[in-house]
């Protein structure tokens, strides 16, 4: 049926003209299928079209979320490290304060003493301008940012460190006078009160009356509390540092090898055992095995006894 060909004639009744047009069935219909076709294909295309669109913006979306909640995580971690620093910030500036007193005794210490004491903590710099430059994306940001915090964290916990160094010293540091009362001699050459020759005293003599308090200079442990020779009942104190105080011809102790003493802890009474004429302290500050002349330490009253 559709291999068949038609024939259509058309006739002008006034000029007599006949018009003949062969048609194939066929080709026909398929031309008129192909006409109808053609909207439906266009509607199947665009609706897939847009179905793999809606499906592209449902990844990103999920990919996009991911992201916002890495970003939230780094960002909540990187809150966390700031706040922590800020503390760390707040504790060293809260120990970075010294007595004034102190710290101009500490001044005149030996500079391999305050060596000893602020070496072995070095503060962490890094550079992040390379790092700036080859940033591409949020994720190198946060990764810079953590590096840097980190970094710095890293400085601040040396800083702390050397705070706390430096705060171990200024307690070890012989900055108080060890008695009340005035002093009859210096270190130095000067007449023995006994034998009346020229001989070399090796620390402070502080006259007082008996059995007044003697106060430990600077914190440490007692070493020794015994008698002594010529300087009769003597206490040795060990400050670290390599520092070292001696107090001499003591009527008594309070205190005992081992034990730990703070500044201004009373550690026995003002007496004349030993080689000695009246009642007195002899002091001594020793550095690293060297005598050292106390008075240069010396910046505060002796404590008031209770």
């Amino acid at each position: 049926m559709f291999s068949r060909r038609y024939t259509i004639i058309v006739a002008d009744r006034t000029s007599g003209v006949v018009r003949r047009a062969t048609i194939s069935v066929r080709p026909m219909l398929l031309s008129v299928c192909a006409v109808m076709a053609l909207p439906i294909l266009i509607g199947m295309g665009a609706a897939w079209k847009a179905k793999s669109d809606v499906a592209g913006l449902h990844a990103t979306r999920a990919t996009l979320e991911l992201e916002n909640a890495n970003y939230r995580a780094a960002t909540n971690e990187l809150a966390g490290q700031i706040e922590s620093l800020q503390s760390v910030v707040s504790d060293v500036g809260a120990r970075s304060a010294l007595d004034p007193n102190v710290a101009r005794a500490m001044e005149k210490l030996p500079s391999l003493i305050k060596a000893r004491a602020m070496g072995g903590g070095t503060e962490v710099q890094k550079s992040a301008q390379t790092t700036l430059s080859m940033m591409t994306s949020p994720e190198d940001t946060f990764g810079l940012l953590r590096m840097m915090l980190t970094a710095i964290e890293s400085g601040l916990d040396s800083m702390r460190l050397r705070v706390e160094r430096r705060n171990a010293l200024a307690a070890a540091t012989p900055s108080i006078w060890p008695a009340q009362g005035w002093l009859t001699s210096r270190p130095g050459a000067r007449r023995d009160p006994v034998t009346g020759e020229t001989e070399f005293h090796s620390g402070l003599d502080i006259a007082g009356e008996r059995g007044q308090p003697v106060y430990a200079t600077a914190a440490g442990t007692v070493t020794s509390a015994g008698y002594q020779g010529a300087y009769g009942k003597l206490i040795v104190i060990d400050h670290d540092f390599g520092l070292k105080t001696r107090y001499g011809h003591l009527l008594d102790f309070t205190v005992k090898a081992g034990d730990q003493v703070k500044r201004g802890d009373v550690i026995g009474r003002v007496g004349a055992t030993g080689r000695a004429t009246g009642y007195h302290l002899h002091y001594e500050v020793l550095a690293n095995g060297k005598l050292l002349n106390p008075l240069q330490l010396l910046t505060q009253v002796a404590p008031t006894a209770n």
